[in-house]
């Protein structure tokens, strides 16, 4: 790596779009090297990141437990848990520099759950046979966003980050084919802006709102990332989306999101549901209550089918196997889309008291949303959109296919291949910010004359034009449909033919269906109100446009995929067993879409990959 004098740094812009856990611990660790540093978020403060979300954990080599685990473990429980379809060094680096993220966060006071003596404690999570996932109870994206929060914090108040709220990027600024700023939109006052720097960071999070429906924040969208792919960043394997296994159902038309349980539940609830349909019938219409139904009228399918790792089986496993038993007509509720998730027999073992220690922030919430105390009553849990593996396209410095823009945690697609481990993404995020982007970073800087360049070039001037022109665009084109019905729509077809199954039939109905959407939306859709004030309306608007693109090549990126893995699961490509199918022949690679106009199709680039420390099998969980 070529290094940046430390004097020289401070003659250095870097922006970092997105205060989640990656963006909020590069932009701290930028600045606390002598960097200048711009952060953008469109929340009122970086606390509300969506990083603050996740519950369950985060992964560690610590080995702590002593029960077998160590760096190559995690590295290996990571290529095999994303169906080798993740690159080996990435996922080296990620499973070394996990040990060093501890120790950074205990420093910052994140307080972790800890052992009757004081030692920081471990908890198991799904893909794994060994205990390494640390924990703050059911709060710990929250607990280390705080610490990455108050990182940042420090570096605000020393002048070194200035911090930008309520602001969105619009588009991605480009000189001589490097990215050298961005514009945005103020959201309070609609004022278009230009920033220049000298490197662009994109830690803008996924794309599961494509979904309508899912466990991220409503305002969680694709559009920072979208405009930089626009702009010449591969956007890669899109289709890899994660299904969580352990989400309260669905409970009608009314909702506008889904809420997740932590699957560190797991770690103590028991899934099941009955083994006849006759007994779920019954429970459906309330003739009979859970606990009536007696161990030897249960199912403990994941028990039963995966008996090494029982109900810790990985997410795409799990979730899988949730629809398998409820499409046969066995689910426990009113839809007939939910399973059991029961902690009778770990009260009984352990006591209620234990129990609400691990869990009882989650327990409440459970209660709030669905009225029913799930320390009497199993919880009902149905899979549901949570995370995605796709993202932009980056190299092993984090940098995309745009000289100069970079891409961390869920924004890009390195590390979780086509199914992201359980407490892997808070582990990506902070390793992407703390540990290797103030290292990378400096290798393509120290190339860089340290001139700024004045927000009045022809580039800003340009870009700002482009998004003025399609501000108006959309503002003028006063329909009759509002944008959520734009938006809904495009999530039950997103859902329907390229959710849980996939199949080429599906797939092509669906690639028309969206491509008539779209053509509606730029006719039909009705924009509330005007540029110069607050206006969410405007801001749908632009994330659901693109949303409807992005959905599109979703969908031709699951279709070009002849093969099941992970997260992608072809009705065509399936074991006798009802498995994944790989064809480690034909599609061992990243598939990087590069844009070629709005009206062209997508060019699909390869980047092979290669197994040198790992063997490629049908993975099983039994």
């Amino acid at each position: 790596m070529k290094l940046v004098n430390p004097a020289n740094k401070r003659k250095y812009e870097v922006i970092v779009v997105g205060t989640g856990l990656a963006g909020a611990s590069a932009a701290a660790s930028l600045a606390e090297l002598g960097y200048n540093v711009k952060a953008f978020c469109f929340q009122d403060s970086p606390r509300r990141a969506h990083s603050i979300a996740a519950q369950g954990g985060i992964n560690a080599a610590k080995n702590y437990q002593n029960d077998g685990d160590s760096v190559f473990r995690l590295f290996y429980d990571t290529i095999k848990g994303g169906d080798y379809r993740s690159r080996e060094a990435n996922v080296y680096r990620l499973a070394e520099v996990s040990v060093s993220i501890i120790d950074q966060c205990v420093a910052q006071g994140v307080p972790f759950a800890r052992e009757y003596g004081g030692l920081l404690a471990n908890r198991s999570f799904g893909g794994a046979q060994v205990s390494r996932t640390f924990y703050a109870r059911g709060q710990t994206g929250q607990q280390l966003l705080l610490g990455a929060y108050s990182a940042l914090s420090r570096q605000v108040a020393n002048g070194k980050v200035k911090l930008y709220p309520r602001t969105e990027m619009m588009d991605l600024v480009t000189v001589e084919g490097k990215a050298r700023g961005i514009v945005t939109r103020n959201l309070i006052t609609g004022a278009i802006e230009s920033h220049s720097a000298h490197a662009v960071l994109l830690c803008t999070g996924g794309y599961g709102n494509v979904f309508f429906l899912s466990t991220n924040a409503m305002g969680s969208n694709v559009t920072a990332a979208w405009r930089a792919h626009k702009k010449g960043a591969f956007f890669a394997n899109p289709c890899y989306t994660q299904i969580h296994p352990t989400c309260i159902p669905v409970s009608g038309d009314h909702q506008s999101k889904l809420t997740l349980m932590s699957e560190s539940l797991r770690n103590d609830g028991r899934v099941w549901v009955p083994k006849t349909i006759e007994l779920a019938q019954k429970l459906r219409k309330r003739e009979i209550l859970p606990r009536d139904i007696k161990d030897e009228d249960r199912d403990y399918y994941l028990e039963r089918r995966y008996p090494s790792f029982g109900n810790l089986v990985p997410r795409d496993v799990a979730s899988r196997n949730a629809k398998y038993v409820c499409d046969e007509g066995r689910g426990v509720n009113e839809t007939g889309e939910a399973v059991f998730l029961d902690f009778r027999d770990a009260i009984s073992r352990d006591g209620e008291d234990l129990i609400s220690a691990k869990y009882g922030n989650l327990f409440d919430m459970y209660q709030q949303i669905t009225g029913e105390n799930p320390y009497q009553t199993p919880m009902k849990i149905y899979p549901a959109v949570h995370y995605t593996m796709g993202g932009l396209w980056v190299d092993y410095h984090l940098m995309t296919s745009v000289p100069g823009l970079y891409a961390l945690g869920e924004a890009n697609f390195s590390d979780h291949g086509a199914n992201r481990l359980g407490a892997s993404a808070l582990m990506q995020g902070l390793a992407d910010g703390y540990f290797v982007i103030p290292y990378t970073i400096g290798n393509y800087l120290a190339g860089m004359p340290y001139d700024k360049l004045p927000v009045d070039h022809e580039a800003f001037r340009s870009a700002e034009k482009a998004v003025k022109d399609k501000i108006q665009k959309l503002l003028g084109i006063k329909g009759k449909k509002t944008i959520d019905d734009f938006h809904k729509r495009l999530g039950k077809i997103m859902w329907e033919y390229c959710g849980m199954a996939r199949n080429a039939e599906g797939l092509q109905k669906a690639i028309g269906l969206i491509q008539e959407l779209k053509k509606e939306f730029w006719k039909d859709v009705k924009v509330l109100g005007d540029n110069e004030e607050l206006n969410l309306s405007l801001e749908k608007a632009h994330r659901v446009a693109d949303f409807i693109e992005l959905g599109e090549l979703m969908v031709r990126d699951a279709l070009h995929r002849n093969e099941s893995c992970g997260g992608h699961f072809r009705d065509e490509y399936q074991t006798e067993e009802g498995e994944a199918l790989r064809d480690d022949e034909n599609f061992a690679y990243v598939a990087a879409w590069e844009h070629k106009g709005n009206d062209v199709p997508e060019e699909l680039n390869k980047e092979i990959l290669e197994f040198e420390n790992v063997k490629l099998t049908q993975r099983s969980y039994k």
